[in-house]
């Protein structure tokens, strides 16, 4: 029995093969295949046995400790050892080298964390589940968080809104999706939003469920466009349209909210497949319309204020958040090329109403039909008179069919004023009446009619007159030769 027992270890030894045979022929036991077997490159695992401040022992059953260098524990720069390992906390570890110099087995935390992180990074890429990371720094554009690797989360997806600081989120832990993975260049760049966004569906879609279009709810403004405004509803935004805002003209949403302001709104539509809902502003206010039905009526004499001046006329403010049209021909008694000839932007006038349309919600006045004249004080900064300007001039300034000014109309002022012509200056004479000149060549009404003035050379029928007459009798004096001594006769 006790051969037995002895043997049977023998046996189980060899069977191990833990005994070896050397080359004289000895049996002798086989330490090193009661190691385990570990290659460069490979994860092992193992405890921690000691901690100093430049490197960490592990025991991984291996015949020495294995050595993580204080670079080789985390992917943060400059850290502590402390910070990062306890004695006997298990961990995983890469094997760097076998042996090195001084043969020692050189392991690395943070490379084994980074295969292990690497691969569920895939895996979470691939069906789209988010990841967890702690905020380790803070960079231009953006957030480092730690997934075992180095992943970046762009500023413009750390939330659904922009956020402004981002020192806010150091130290917290994030939930992101992987929307990029790079491993030849360790490159992971991650989204909070999107996470955020399909937590706030089911949010959305129970929105959705509990509105309805007219009712009046609560909200804050979130964003200002130029084409309107958006309210957070609890988990969702809706939209204000710029024509929705004021019951009075708005040139930018900015003139009447600001971001963060508190407001309450009217649901006008909701559409539940697109998922977007259209809200209104000035609904919840009074409607200064129905005030204008109950106190004027068409032949009214009103007071406003001009608001804008267009080429079809004026629009004339009666009372806040109610504008009636002056159309241009409605202006002045007289012909308006430009409404700017009669008013501007900023005047008090004086109107009277001539129509009320209820159903369009348009009312229209008119300038000329008030006693008196319109305007009853000009604005300070009155815009320039562009365009053609009034000056006054009717019709019976210029007889019908005459080109030029008669000699009868000119003012007697002007007659005693205009020098004396020399009698022996030939005069131009009029033109014929199939010569006058067409309508379109008249001087237009608005126009000061051209002085006349003497012309000095005579003309080319007057000049072959000149010359026969001097070839005739050089001697006398004719039409065309100056006051000076008679010409010389001609060769």
């Amino acid at each position: 029995m006790a051969s037995e027992t002895v043997d049977r270890p023998s046996e189980q030894l060899d069977e191990a093969g833990v005994w070896t045979t050397t080359e004289d022929g000895e049996r002798v036991p086989d330490y090193d295949a009661t190691f385990p077997t570990i290659n460069e490159g490979e994860v092992v695992h193992g405890t921690v046995v000691r901690v100093d401040k430049d490197e960490v022992l592990v025991d991984i059953g291996y015949k020495s400790e294995g050595v993580i260098p204080v670079a080789e524990l985390s992917i943060r720069r400059s850290v502590n050892p402390a910070d990062e390992v306890s004695l006997g906390d298990e961990i995983d570890a890469l094997v760097l080298t076998k042996e090195d110099a001084e043969g020692r087995l050189i392991l690395s935390k943070k490379r084994a964390r980074f295969e292990l992180a690497w691969k569920a990074i895939e895996r979470a890429a691939e069906s789209g589940e988010p990841v967890d990371g702690k905020v380790i720094e803070v960079v231009k554009g953006g957030l480092i968080l730690d997934l075992g690797v180095r992943g970046f989360l762009p500023a413009s997806l750390v939330d659904i809104r922009r956020v402004q600081d981002l020192d806010e989120f150091l130290g917290q832990e994030l939930r992101c999706k992987v929307i990029e993975l790079n491993r030849s260049r360790n490159n992971v760049v991650l989204s909070r939003r999107a996470v955020l966004e399909d937590e706030r569906k089911e949010m959305r879609q129970a929105i959705l469920d509990r509105l309805n279009p007219g009712d009046v709810v609560d909200g804050q403004i979130s964003n200002i466009v130029d084409f309107g405004a958006f309210v957070d509803l609890d988990g969702m935004d809706g939209l204000i349209h710029i024509s929705e805002l004021s019951w009075s003209h708005v040139n930018h949403p900015s003139e009447v909210l600001e971001i963060g302001q508190d407001v309450k709104v009217k649901v006008l539509d909701i559409d539940r497949e697109r998922q977007r809902i259209s809200l209104g502003l000035k609904q919840t206010q009074s409607d200064p319309w129905q005030q204008v039905l109950e106190t004027y009526h068409e032949a009214d004499e009103v007071e406003g204020k001009v608001t804008k001046v267009v080429t079809f006329g004026a629009f004339v403010e009666i009372m806040p958040g109610v504008e009636g049209l002056v159309h241009i021909s409605e202006l002045a008694q007289h012909h308006v090329e430009n409404p700017r000839e009669v008013v501007s932007q900023g005047d008090l006038v004086k109107a009277r109403i001539i129509e009320v349309d209820a159903e369009r919600r348009r009312l229209s006045l008119s300038l000329k039909r008030v006693e008196g004249g319109g305007v009853t004080e000009h604005a300070d900064d009155a815009e320039a008179v562009e365009g053609t300007p009034n000056i006054g001039l009717s019709e019976e300034v210029f007889p019908e069919g005459a080109s030029e000014p008669q000699a009868d109309d000119v003012p007697e002022a002007e007659a005693e004023e205009a020098p004396e012509v020399p009698a022996a200056e030939p005069q131009n004479e009029a033109p014929a009446a199939d010569e006058a000149p067409a309508a379109d060549e008249a001087p237009a009404a608005d126009e000061a009619p051209a002085e006349q003035v003497p012309t000095e050379e005579p003309a080319a029928e007057e000049l072959d007159a000149s010359i026969e007459a001097d070839r005739a009798s050089p001697e006398e004096q004719g039409p065309g030769d100056s006051e000076g001594a008679p010409p010389a006769p001609p060769d």
